[in-house]
């Protein structure tokens, strides 16, 4: 399912090796001003082959919008945009031995001999490349509404940075974050991560880690109980992102070895404002946000592509084999991966806004 929103509609396609990877994007009002150069600064968060962490394969990652948009602003029906694949290298795939880790084998046991295996297809994180234009659009939607959403690499491996402070998150934070290559808190905790991911790339191995994003500016009241919670929209997206094997919010599963007196968030008034002393619960009360900042972090496995010799099958002949995978890849995806979480609930959260 290639489909996702309520009233804001998104629709992903393209394989990582094919033509072009793109977007449809239904439920944008018209009018809408948009600043290009603001989302291709976004893009280039996520893009290829920017510093030594990252693959060697270098994509620009240009948006070209297609349809939706008219003399800088969105015209209310839907936009599009495509990002055309420039420098693949296909042959560094071979379809009969299944990647560990990957999607291969689910790919080849769904579609058959249909399936793209070419860098991955359509289960590739290159296709997340379109989520980060909507992403884009929809983090200048929300500003409007002095809404902000930022995020940075809490660990990498057994390495973590300071967590954010969920009672007194702030917009400024979140902003200067989303202008560094590697968002961190600690300048000390960016030379031991980038250190650890350059290890791993040279030991063929990688690395994974955890992102923590924040959201502050909400009002309260957004959201619905059960199925239209908060956290079940967010997650929902989020886990469609490739790597993704865990989120949680608030306190998460610190809950567990917590009792209620120290899990409840105490109520208080300051200014005729209604808030909360603590932030366990992330903003977040029965599915509803109660004015404080959202807080969730997302785990993201080890890149699977790595160049040391694994145990696999070769679906030829049906046997036991070895396999030794090539290419260009990351050895450790957290920090490309930061802007797409962000796009992410951006679009979760601009989606619960249009249906209130």
């Amino acid at each position: 399912m290639n489909v996702w929103g309520e009233k804001l509609k998104i629709s992903i396609f393209g394989e990582s090796h094919g033509e072009g990877i793109g977007i449809v994007i239904d439920g944008i009002p018209a009018g809408i001003e948009l600043d290009m150069e603001e989302i291709a600064r976004q893009m280039r968060r996520r893009a290829p082959g920017r510093n030594a962490v990252s693959t060697s394969r270098f994509e620009p990652d240009e948006v070209k919008i297609l349809s939706g948009f008219f003399h800088g602003r969105t015209t209310g029906t839907p936009l599009a945009g495509v990002i055309l694949n420039t420098n693949t290298r296909s042959k560094d795939y071979t379809p009969e031995l299944l990647r560990p880790g990957h999607a291969d084998f689910t790919g080849f046991a769904k579609y058959g001999a249909s399936h793209d295996y070419r860098g991955g297809g359509h289960f590739s994180g290159r296709v997340t490349a379109p989520l980060v234009f909507a992403g884009a659009v929809a983090m200048q939607i929300l500003a409007k509404q002095d809404i902000t959403v930022g995020s940075h690499i809490l660990q990498i491996g057994k390495i973590r940075d300071q967590a954010f402070d969920p009672v007194k998150l702030d917009a400024d934070t979140l902003r200067r974050l989303g202008r560094l290559e590697f968002p961190v808190l600690e300048a000390e905790t960016r030379e031991k991560m980038q250190k650890c991911i350059i290890e791993k790339k040279q030991e063929k191995d990688s690395v994974g880690g955890i992102l923590e994003c924040g959201v502050v500016g909400l009002k309260t009241g957004i959201g619905s109980p059960f199925f239209g919670s908060v956290e079940s929209r967010i997650a929902s997206i989020v886990y469609s992102v490739p790597a993704v094997k865990g989120i949680e919010f608030g306190a998460g599963f610190r809950f567990a070895e917590m009792t209620g007196s120290e899990a409840n968030d105490a109520f208080y008034i300051q200014n005729g404002k209604i808030q909360t002393r603590t932030n366990h619960n992330a903003g977040i009360n029965g599915g509803i946000t109660n004015g404080m900042p959202i807080v969730f972090r997302t785990v993201i496995k080890p890149t699977p592509s790595i160049a040391q010799v694994q145990q696999t099958v070769n679906l030829k002949t049906m046997e036991n084999a070895e396999i030794e995978i090539h290419g260009r890849h990351d050895p450790c995806i957290v920090p490309r991966a930061a802007v797409v979480v962000e796009a992410a609930a951006a679009i979760a959260l601009l989606d619960m806004i249009e249906t209130e």
